[in-house]
């Protein structure tokens, strides 16, 4: 599914974001990336989504070699990512049901379908009473469900998601996971990136640690075990059947 190959980014500036990043994420894998503010987690996020591409090494979605992707065909890569951000990016100025069928009219499904899938991803995260609203009038946690539910919208299968709990509190970053794992009990590979300890520490899952743009630990089920140096940094804070989505 997602495969780096001694993956270096270096920015205009002779910042290095990425150095010698070896990595492998097995389709229907549902992972955790942490590390210190600008350890290098997002812009992991960015090449897998084609926001960037890295300066030297090899980044391979599904099977394809992203730095072979000419720049036409990044829109038809991009259809496969559903990708999720701590500050929403909805439009305030359109409803909760036109924020989810955004990228299904960029991508040119006709009106039924669209209205089909936007209830039914509304729907999975509890908000289709709440379609004809607009995002100011719901709270951060409903706003995040939003852009979970546009993010899936086109049912990928692949899911980023970049400090997706960052905002909540603990209570409404528990259910935001809940969401998570339902979407990887179908199937679904997730990567999130989080500064949040204590969160990743009751998940359970694979979790891999940045520190100074190099990968340093990967941990699998098990107590994640990080230096000070990080503690310190770190300072943020209903499925049914994959047939019926």
């Amino acid at each position: 599914m997602i495969q780096f190959a001694q993956v270096c980014k270096r920015y205009p500036n002779g910042q290095d974001a990425l150095r010698n990043v070896d990595l492998e994420i097995k389709a229907g894998e549902m992972a955790f990336l942490t590390g210190h503010s600008g350890a290098g987690k997002s812009t992991m996020l960015k090449l897998i989504s084609l926001m960037e591409r890295a300066t030297s090494g090899q980044v391979i979605i599904n099977g394809k070699n992203l730095n072979r992707i000419k720049r036409r065909k990044i829109p038809s890569i991009r259809r496969d990512i559903g990708m999720i951000f701590q500050d929403h990016r909805l439009l305030f100025d359109r409803s909760v049901f036109d924020n989810v069928a955004l990228p299904l009219m960029i991508a040119g499904y006709d009106h039924r379908e669209i209205g089909r899938r936007v209830r039914a991803a509304l729907d999975k995260v509890g908000l289709l009473s709440k379609e004809k609203n607009t995002p100011i009038m719901l709270s951060g946690g409903e706003q995040q469900r939003v852009g979970i539910a546009r993010a899936v919208v086109n049912k990928p299968p692949l899911l980023l998601a970049d400090e997706p709990t960052g905002n909540l509190d603990p209570e409404l970053s528990a259910e935001i996971m809940k969401l998570f794992e339902q979407f990887n009990q179908v199937g679904v590979s997730l990567l999130i990136a989080s500064h949040d300890l204590s969160l990743l520490a009751q998940m359970h899952y694979r979790t891999l640690v940045m520190k100074e743009s190099r990968l340093v630990q990967d941990q699998i089920d098990d107590v994640l075990e990080v230096d000070d140096s990080f503690e310190q940094d770190n300072d943020t804070n209903l499925v049914r059947s994959a047939d019926e989505f």
